[in-house]
């Protein structure tokens, strides 16, 4: 699996968003930049197995297993 971080121009700084969900808002693009690819880099960490339940796009819920080490491919891409 791959995920990526983009991060651009967002509700009046820069942010960095995961498909259609944004962080907080950070006063540089610099700013915004490093906390996208710290936030990439801890999914690299590997975990714990868990039981997780989660709101679909839809609006459903889903539980499912989650391997703690099974671990996404990151990037970051700078749109700014």
């Amino acid at each position: 699996m791959k995920i990526t971080y983009h991060v651009a121009q967002h509700d009046g700084g820069y942010a960095y968003r995961l498909d259609n969900v944004w962080s907080e808002p950070f006063a540089t693009h610099q700013q915004a930049l490093k906390a996208a690819m710290a936030a990439a880099e801890r999914q690299h960490l590997e975990g714990r197995d868990a039981e997780i339940t989660y709101q679909a796009a839809d609006g459903t819920w889903r539980s499912e297993h989650a391997r703690g080490g099974d671990r996404p491919e990151t990037v970051v891409v700078d749109d700014g």
